[in-house]
């Protein structure tokens, strides 16, 4: 086994990660969808404090609505992750479900191009495959209307974990359904490996009490900050009560991303914190699937959490400033002198 390389600015008492010899480095497991992103300034803005985005899209019924630009494109936890760690250099396969389709024959020749490995990839003869549309204003700010179709029926008893043998099991929403998340923590246990955990809101609402026994075997917790306030009950000001009633819960760290306003990492005690770069935002979808991947994939590849920690702000910033989930992927992992674009700092 290789020994973690160690650097003077990791983030006080953090442990060495343990990289395996696996068939796989990192197997990824969640969502994969067909999605179609729609522009138009014609999407009337109005505020709405108890809005995501601070904002509610309007647009009269029965009318005919211009739309100024339409992208088609594939999204999903699952594949956007893997996508990142493929570019990456990391050997990466994906376990996701999608309908006997035109949709979910794209998405195979996605991964595959990608040099994503489908043995995981499950096919629904019945359901479609899942269909997002992403209704986009102009600034970035979106709404997503989500049809989850076979994505929602990921069957554990048909995984071939045996041929899916991964250093990192990099997790995202599927759907809440508890059978899938029992089977993916297990393996994992049995297989010795990491798991990389960024729940979707299914799993959030199922709460902290039922999410612990996993939460405590989390080696990478990955949350934006509305969904760790949810999860820990607290506002969305707060967080230090965020921190410290989470921050202890994963073995290895907290990652709480905040939007435009930068991310979190937390590990220990120590806090540290990055902030956003400057940039025309066009679309935020898959931003947080884009941060938690390129984090994952440097503490997969040995290097400290600020190393990760401006990884993961450098792979979001290429996403929001790209239209679709995936096209502003980095192409590699960022160099020396990009990752020096990244300001890191110490939350007292």
């Amino acid at each position: 086994m290789k020994q973690a390389r160690k650097d003077p600015s990791t983030p006080a008492g953090r442990r060495p990660v343990l990289r395996m010899t696996k068939r796989f480095d990192v197997v990824t497991v969640g969502a994969a969808t067909r999605d179609v992103f729609v522009k138009s300034k014609h999407f009337e803005k109005r505020k709405d404090a108890h809005a995501p985005d601070g904002y509610d899209a309007c647009f009269p019924m029965g009318a005919k609505i211009p739309v100024d630009e339409m992208i088609f494109e594939t999204g999903g936890g699952a594949t956007n992750a893997a996508v990142t760690f493929s570019r990456f250099g990391l050997k990466t396969a994906c376990i996701t479900r999608v309908g006997d389709d035109v949709g979910g024959r794209e998405i195979k020749q996605l991964l595959k191009d990608a040099r994503i490995d489908t043995l995981g990839v499950q096919t629904d003869k019945k359901a479609k495959t899942a269909y997002s549309v992403i209704l986009l204003s102009g600034t970035g700010s979106r709404a997503i209307l989500v049809a989850r179709g076979a994505s929602k029926d990921l069957d554990q008893k048909t995984i071939p974990w045996q041929k899916l043998d991964a250093a990192w099991t990099y997790l995202t929403s599927v759907a809440g359904n508890p059978k899938i998340l029992d089977d993916v923590f297990k393996q994992a246990r049995l297989k010795r490996g990491h798991v990389a955990w960024n729940p979707g809101n299914a799993e959030i609402e199922m709460g902290l009490k039922k999410l612990l026994p996993h939460l405590m075997q989390t080696d990478i917790l990955i949350l934006n900050r509305d969904e760790a306030a949810a999860l820990a009950l607290t506002s969305l000001r707060d967080l230090q009560g965020m921190l410290k009633k989470l921050g202890a819960l994963p073995r290895l760290c907290l990652v709480i991303t905040d939007g435009a306003h930068g991310a979190y990492v937390h590990a220990r005690g120590a806090t540290w914190f990055a902030g956003p770069l400057k940039g025309k935002v066009i679309n935020t979808t898959g931003a947080g699937d884009a941060f938690g991947s390129a984090f994952c994939s440097a503490v997969a590849k040995a290097w400290d959490l600020e190393t990760a920690l401006k990884a993961g702000t450098l792979n979001a910033f290429g996403v929001v400033t790209h239209m679709g989930a995936k096209a502003g992927i980095l192409k590699a992992f960022p160099t020396k002198k990009e990752l020096g674009k990244v300001k890191i700092r110490l939350v007292p």
